[in-house]
């Protein structure tokens, strides 16, 4: 037979409290005595209570808790940035509740509807899209939104993202710098606004040096798309320098070049990724890659948001945040090139 569970009126009774002081003792931001909170939380542990924050959100209105949604966690980028944001948000008394988008279409309509269930206080979308019509809901249902590491269009919408226009632009300068003219690119998946951005970019530092894409194939952002892409880029006329749109794809590249098509980095080929995730660092891979300032774009998410929840009328903001080039063994390094 299942115990019964302990109420907050049992410990009000054996801590010789009232009950609205027991609530007080567990609601982040109410205030109680240091003595009431002792002898609370000593009747508390001494019966083995536990509040049920679900509960007093209901009451309340606010769970404090932070509904967090991803596409995928194969990459790296992904799973270090699902770390940053719980700690932040943790910081400041929220919780966060992960769910997980289809990776295919990358939408997260159906997943918010099931989100907005769970009285959750503010929503962050990473590297995922929503339509008009849900974000609509979402703004009507009083629960605030950013998007991470994602653009749209709509200016209600709040968004943080790296500076991709900007990056991709660098790594074209970095590459025409090294001496490179027959210069590929594998891009991502193309309903992304930051494999948009970071095309653009590129492209755009390509023509300010009077060059155009000697190759260009897709990736999708996944692994398996990215290696197949390299044997098509590679199967005639290959290029002598690759800007890959992130790493994830990009580590696939460097795997096929070396061991598929015996090639040497960056003797025979250049090679540059974006993200600058951890692996990119391995001395297997000693990628060079436009690093995403993470932490950055992680406090000033947070900040948006918990502003937001705080202040409903406060204005949407979208941020883009440069990153910096690291330099590592993959590719041809500039003579005098700085970062």
């Amino acid at each position: 037979m299942a115990q019964a569970k302990v109420t907050s009126a049992q410990v009000a009774k054996l801590a010789g409290v009232s009950q609205s002081a027991v609530s007080r003792v567990f609601t982040p931001g109410a205030s109680a005595s240091p003595k009431t909170i002792a002898k609370v939380r000593k009747a508390a542990t001494e019966l083995g209570y536990r509040p049920n924050a679900l509960a007093r959100a209901v009451v309340s209105g606010k769970s404090r808790i932070i509904g967090v949604v991803m596409a995928y966690l194969e990459n790296q980028f992904y799973p270090d940035v699902l770390e940053k944001l719980s700690n932040a948000l943790q910081e400041r008394g929220y919780h966060v509740l992960v769910f997980m988008a289809s990776q295919s279409a990358g939408n997260i309509d159906d997943v918010v509807e099931e989100i907005l269930d769970y009285q959750i206080d503010g929503i962050i979308a990473a590297s995922v899209a929503m339509s008009s019509d849900l974000a609509a809901r979402c703004r009507a249902a009083g629960v605030p939104m950013v998007l991470f590491n994602r653009s749209q269009d709509d200016p209600r919408m709040s968004v943080v993202t790296s500076d991709n226009i900007a990056g991709g632009r660098r790594v074209a300068e970095f590459l025409v710098a090294g001496g490179h003219r027959k210069i590929g690119y594998i891009a991502g998946w193309e309903g992304a606004s930051t494999q948009r951005d970071r095309e653009a970019g590129f492209r755009q530092g390509l023509a300010d040096a009077g060059l155009s894409l000697h190759a260009r194939e897709v990736g999708d952002f996944r692994m398996d798309q990215a290696r197949e892409a390299a044997l098509r880029m590679f199967e005639k006329d290959p290029p002598d320098a690759v800007f890959v749109a992130n790493d994830h794809m990009a580590l696939a590249v460097a795997d096929c070049l070396r061991f598929e098509l015996g090639l040497k980095l960056p003797e025979d080929v250049s090679l540059v990724g974006y993200d600058d995730v951890p692996a990119a660092a391995w001395p297997a891979y000693n990628l060079t890659s436009l690093r995403q300032p993470a932490n950055r774009m992680v406090a000033e998410t947070v900040e948006i948001l918990l502003h937001k929840i705080d202040d409903a009328k406060a204005a949407p903001r979208r941020v883009e945040i440069e990153g910096p080039l690291i330099l590592r063994g993959s590719a041809r390094i500039p003579e005098g090139w700085k970062t």
